[in-house]
């Protein structure tokens, strides 16, 4: 993936990410604006993103947090 697609699916992060919105949920949303995006190019999407939006929104970066945490743990492609 290169930067220009990590931004653009960051972006979409920022943009779906709600406080009550389960992994599941937060890739599909994702998924239908980046059909091609793989669950490990999201997590780091979400990664990258946590750290060039945490300062403007923090509760949307820590529901991000979680969200790559958990799928870098899951060690699922």
């Amino acid at each position: 993936m290169n930067t220009d697609e990590m931004q653009s699916i960051a972006d979409t992060l920022m943009r779906v990410v709600t406080p009550d919105m389960s992994p599941k949920q937060l890739l599909n949303a994702v998924r239908s604006q980046h059909p091609k995006a793989s669950k490990k190019d999201i997590a780091r999407a979400a990664f990258f993103s946590i750290i060039s939006n945490a300062e403007q929104d923090h509760g949307k970066a820590r529901n991000l947090q979680a969200f790559a945490i958990a799928e870098r743990v899951g060690g699922t492609a």
